[in-house]
């Protein structure tokens, strides 16, 4: 922006010193969610993500072929509204959206820090599509974008990184002469994200609550190392799906508490219903979280939820140490 006037020049000072206590307070953000992490015990870490509004806004503002509205707001659930982006044009990636914050937090932590993204189906379900081209192709360019960012996490350090495809299953046709050809490219556009990582590093993926009866063969193929699924409203009976019938190999981790409600759970509760999922599941490929993301939560109710499930995984590993030792 060009001005000759002295008060245009102090507004960009000023606007400057806002963004630059913008990032300070981030950075400030992730230190905490960083500290609290690691003063709880938990494994593998998350950096919080202060910095992003929507799961889906946050990336399609940062891509090419995406614009918003201002008050486009669409019920998700309760009195929780989003803003769908709208898909015109061809989808690419101008430069890296979220590796500056991820490698910062991971330079807080010699844990693992997982890099988070929002998958390519998921991106595409929560969106307004253009509709001159079959949806299947716009798909294929969000994954090629994200990709790119996998690609460019994983230079930078990230050894475990979640693409999230929370709305996978949503996008299921009704008609079932369509299923097959959506779960095909739908399964083909995740494995696009991180088609060329090397092995050491770990992909993870999360589905929200779904019927995955008709759809455990897709969810296979997507052949993530690490599924983490919403379980703690369904009483074990999604894990069956994933124990009867079908060997699921790769880690898994149900939702051990919900995180829609403030109420916090007691390390009893969590310890009762890890056992119940080691009735189903291999220890070998179980992992312990939460049913979601935090972003809904306090840290009053964050805080002792996450120490009780921490609490209640050590019980759970001792008790499988001392039945081993047997």
């Amino acid at each position: 922006m060009l001005s000759t006037c002295i008060l245009s020049i102090l507004v960009l000072l000023s606007l400057q010193d806002i963004r630059e206590e913008y990032g300070k307070a981030i950075k400030e953000e992730i230190e905490e969610v960083v500290k609290l992490q690691e003063e709880l015990g938990i494994d593998v870490l998350v950096h919080g993500e202060p910095e992003r509004n929507d799961m889906v806004e946050y990336f399609g503002e940062q891509l090419s072929g995406f614009a918003f509205t201002v008050n486009g707001w669409v019920q998700s659930y309760g009195s929780r509204c989003v803003k769908p982006p709208i898909i015109y044009g061809d989808v690419s990636r101008p430069k890296a959206m979220t590796v500056f914050w991820s490698t910062l937090a991971q330079s807080m932590t010699n844990s693992p820090m997982k890099g988070m993204l929002t998958g390519p189906v998921t991106i595409l379900n929560w969106s307004f599509v253009r509709n001159d081209q079959p949806r299947f192709e716009t798909c294929y360019q969000i994954a090629l974008a994200i990709k790119d960012e996998v690609e460019d996490l994983e230079k930078a350090g990230i050894n475990v990184i979640q693409i999230d495809e929370a709305a996978l299953r949503e996008g299921l046709p009704l008609r079932k002469s369509e299923q097959a050809f959506y779960l095909d490219w739908a399964v083909h556009s995740f494995r696009i994200t991180n088609c060329d990582v090397q092995d050491t590093t770990q992909i993870h993926t999360h589905m929200c609550y779904s019927n995955f009866n008709d759809i455990i063969h897709s969810i296979i193929d997507m052949d993530a190392d690490v599924i983490t699924i919403e379980n703690s409203r369904s009483d074990e009976k999604l894990l069956s799906i994933f124990h009867e019938g079908v060997k699921y190999g790769a880690g898994i981790g149900p939702g051990v508490y919900d995180i829609h409600s403030p109420r916090i759970p007691s390390t009893e509760e969590i310890a009762e219903r890890i056992n119940k999922m080691l009735g189903v599941l291999d220890s070998k490929i179980l992992w312990v979280n939460p049913d979601c993301g935090l972003k809904t939560r306090k840290y009053s109710e964050v805080k002792p939820a996450l120490s009780n499930m921490v609490a209640a995984a050590k019980l759970a590993r001792m008790q499988l140490a001392a039945a081993a030792a047997k």
